[in-house]
């Protein structure tokens, strides 16, 4: 929506039933916190992970909220993958973030590296595994792949059971804690260089930062641990290929088809080739989360960056039209009973040289 109307009464959804619970509760008291200092009339609601199990109807319960539109403070599974969007779709409550199939193919990490390679996106080799693969399976298809290599769940986010492994043994180790949680792993090959996120913000593209781990990899400790990485904004890059990052991250999301606040991980090497991890389309938005960083380098305080991410709430499937009717925008004229006549298509010259 262009303009938000400030008698609109905004439910932020936040909790839910992935193993990033309680970063998104962070996330959604933060939002709260700051959209309410703008004025609006917001109704926080938590989803309990329990809630699935006991067949909470979720919709039942925004409704009665009588919230008007929903800002989305969730995080991974059954949030970030399409489903609540679609759930949001059928509810007709406009929502934040992407689509139900932008936020599907970024969330799964196997059809997004595909998209990446169809638009000529570069992202580290790769293969998948599946929980059934026979550990015979998994050596041949492994062959020649070499270590070190990156263990990490197909379907969740926030680094949950990521590890570097540099041995056979190893890998089975790995492969044994994402198969806790998933039933695909995605085995990727080590790449040596900077973290760097980029942060875009309804297609205008932020910023860059660079993330330096005290130790080991940018895993879930490096993440949400105080003191456990160091961060540099902008991130340390020449001009130029600073700029050629932040062109990558954004045919990135083109690629998948994101709209909203997206958070771009990438690597970028010391020998001159930058390799895009993901795209997360509800990225942590805490006061001392990477995109609210980027967006506060970028001239956005925290309560703009959820200020206009709110303005961005929409439906993305189209409106319910009356079947006579044509599209909005269309030369197109559908008359009732019958198929309205096209204009003749002119036809080109022929030349009649042999």
């Amino acid at each position: 929506m262009d303009r938000l109307d400030q008698a609109a009464r905004v439910g932020v959804l936040m909790g839910g039933w992935s193993g990033e619970h309680d970063v998104s509760l962070a996330t959604g008291r933060a939002v709260s916190v700051a959209l309410k200092a703008r004025g609006h009339d917001v109704v926080p609601i938590i989803i309990e992970p329990e809630a699935l199990a006991e067949h909470c109807d979720l919709v039942d319960v925004l409704r009665r909220s009588g919230v008007d539109l929903v800002f989305l403070a969730l995080h991974g599974r059954l949030a970030e993958d399409g489903c609540i969007q679609g759930l949001l779709e059928l509810a007709g409550l406009p929502y934040t973030g992407a689509s139900v199939l932008g936020s599907a193919l970024a969330m799964d990490k196997l059809k997004s590296k595909e998209m990446f390679l169809l638009h000529n996106v570069p992202t580290p080799p790769y293969y998948q595994v599946k929980r059934d693969d026979s550990l015979t399976d998994i050596e041949v298809t492994h062959g020649h792949f070499g270590y070190p290599v990156v263990v990490k769940p197909r379907g969740e986010g926030s680094s949950l059971a990521v590890t570097k492994v540099h041995s056979a043994g190893e890998l089975v180790l790995a492969l044994e804690d994402v198969f806790a949680i998933d039933d695909y792993a995605l085995v990727e090959r080590f790449i040596a260089g900077a973290e760097i996120n980029v942060g875009i913000l309804n297609g205008e593209v932020l910023g860059a930062i660079e993330i330096c781990p005290r130790r080991g990899m940018y895993d879930y400790h490096a993440k949400y641990t105080p003191g456990a990485s160091e961060y540099h904004m902008p991130a340390r890059l020449p001009s130029a290929r600073y700029q050629n990052v932040l062109n990558l991250a954004r045919r990135a999301v083109e690629a998948v088809g994101c709209e909203g606040a997206v958070r771009v991980d990438m690597l970028v090497t010391p020998g001159h080739n930058e390799y895009v991890l993901e795209v997360n389309t509800l990225p942590g938005m805490t006061e001392t989360s990477l995109l609210p960083k980027i967006a506060a380098h970028a001239g956005y305080s925290f309560e703009d960056l959820c200020e206009v991410i709110l303005t961005g709430a929409r439906l993305y499937s189209p409106q319910y039209r009356h079947r006579h009717e044509a599209p909005r925008n269309s030369a197109v004229r559908v008359r009732r009973g019958r198929r309205a006549a096209l204009p003749p298509t002119p036809l080109a010259p022929v030349d009649e040289a042999v």
